[in-house]
């Protein structure tokens, strides 16, 4: 090799090694390479954190029952504490933030978070309205070159999910007509619970209801056991979305992440009478989605509480999936759930002969653990697989199909300008009444 041209490879492969990132040069999990993490919920969601969190150094924890921030505080006996998240998210040198409070005070903290500088994961549903989706979403955008976010919806981390989208994307199922994703969970509320005693003094119960409109301490918003609490009290609309930003969240998101959607310009909606308390048990939404550069225009449904989709034929029993997705396309139909997934030809033509299947090496890479691929992200490319844009539009349109359902009528969206074009009584449900003195740009 000639002197210039060895002297030249020498800088190049120099200045490359200077371009590495810090996790490189240093280890992943050097004291130097550390994210300064605020933990907000510190039990149920908040410890199923605690062993990814575990390499990183959480300096803060949140929790408006100081019995569930003393357990937190076992755990990382180093971090400040907190009962009010507002105060959390002010204190100096954090880099990102969790979010496992509840769920009426998820677009909050996300946004407030956003608006400081913060890496974000937010546990599901990211938006109790259309309002806090497009808020929050429009907010991230702003900031995508330097945070990284996540939506909690974790089940993604299945290598199934990219399975299917490969499946659909090849088509497996020929051109793609329409995709549906249904839940059967079933409970019932008769409405928000009465007054009942006085708040333990372990639980800080003014800042547990937060942005929402007041209602009096009942002991039955706390009654759920770990990892299932949030049933206690997400059926009431001052509180949650029922299980549209429940499980709707998690299964809709199979469905989500095949079909590279855009928000819809149409919703629907029917099920249970209307309560003014209560989030509907037996639901059904459907929403017209528009075409992109793969696929036509799309209708996009959700079943919930005992309504289902047809069954594709008389041999298949999509009862006896209890989180599922179903595709339909001109050749067939792919039925799935989380982990596994099923092609059923059913159409003229359909002898698979159209479709190839790709080779091992061209597969989607394996997301592996989902909450180390968000903290990997912040210390990193800044991409993760559920990111605020993503699973921003995927619960604007859950959101809008609820707004339908209320108002009984289907309804026209302008996705841009995020407002419904027909119907001013919906338009008023696309946000949420908050208590004087929050609000969700702070």
């Amino acid at each position: 090799m000639k002197r210039r041209q060895f002297l030249r490879t020498v800088a190049l492969s120099g200045a490359a090694g200077l371009m590495l990132p810090r996790a490189t040069l240093f280890g992943a999990d050097a004291p130097s390479n550390k994210l300064n993490v605020a933990l907000i919920g510190t039990w149920g969601r908040g410890e199923a954190h605690f062993g990814a969190l575990g390499s990183e150094n959480v300096a803060a924890l949140c929790d408006i029952n100081e019995e569930h921030l003393a357990f937190g505080a076992k755990r990382f006996p180093n971090a400040k504490t907190y009962a009010d998240w507002r105060q959390c998210l002010d204190q100096k040198g954090l880099d990102a933030v969790v979010i496992c409070s509840a769920d009426h005070t998820h677009a909050f903290v996300a946004n407030w978070a956003l608006n400081r500088g913060l890496h974000v994961y937010c546990e599901k549903p990211l938006a109790n309205s259309v309002e806090e989706a497009r808020v929050v979403r429009a907010n991230y955008l702003k900031n995508k070159s330097k945070l990284a976010t996540q939506v909690g919806t974790q089940r993604h981390e299945h290598e199934n999910f990219n399975r299917v989208q490969e499946l659909i994307r090849d088509g497996a199922i020929g051109q793609l007509e329409s995709v549906c994703a249904w839940g059967d969970r079933q409970i019932r509320r008769k409405g928000y619970l009465p007054a009942e005693g006085e708040p333990p003094k372990h639980i800080n119960y003014d800042l547990w209801i937060g942005p929402s409109p007041f209602h009096p301490f009942n002991p039955g918003y706390f009654s759920g056991g770990p990892g299932m609490n949030c049933l206690s009290w997400n059926m009431y609309w001052d509180f949650g979305s029922g299980q549209v930003g429940d499980m709707g969240s998690h299964t809709m998101d199979l469905a989500w992440d095949a079909i590279e959607a855009g928000l819809p310009t149409s919703a629907e909606g029917k099920g249970d009478p209307v309560h003014p308390e209560v989030t509907p048990v037996k639901l059904e939404t459907h929403f017209d989605i528009p075409a992109n550069d793969w696929r036509p225009a799309i209708r996009v449904s959700w079943y919930q509480g005992g309504a289902m989709p047809e069954n594709p034929s008389r041999y298949v029993d999509l009862r006896k999936i209890d989180h599922g997705a179903m595709f339909e396309g001109t050749k067939g139909v792919l039925v799935a759930d989380f982990t596994s997934r099923v092609i059923l030809p059913s159409r003229r033509g359909a002898d698979l002969t159209y479709f190839k299947p790709r080779a091992k090496e061209a597969l989607l890479p394996p997301v592996g653990n989902f909450q180390k691929e968000w903290t990997n992200a912040c210390k990193g490319s800044l991409k993760t697989s559920c990111d605020f844009d993503y699973g921003g539009r995927m619960i604007e349109m859950m959101m809008l199909g609820l707004v339908a359902y209320r108002v009984g009528k289907k309804i026209h969206y302008d996705g841009a300008a995020g407002q419904v074009t027909d119907n001013a009584e919906a338009n008023a449900l696309l946000r949420r009444t908050y208590r004087p003195g929050w609000t969700l740009n702070g």
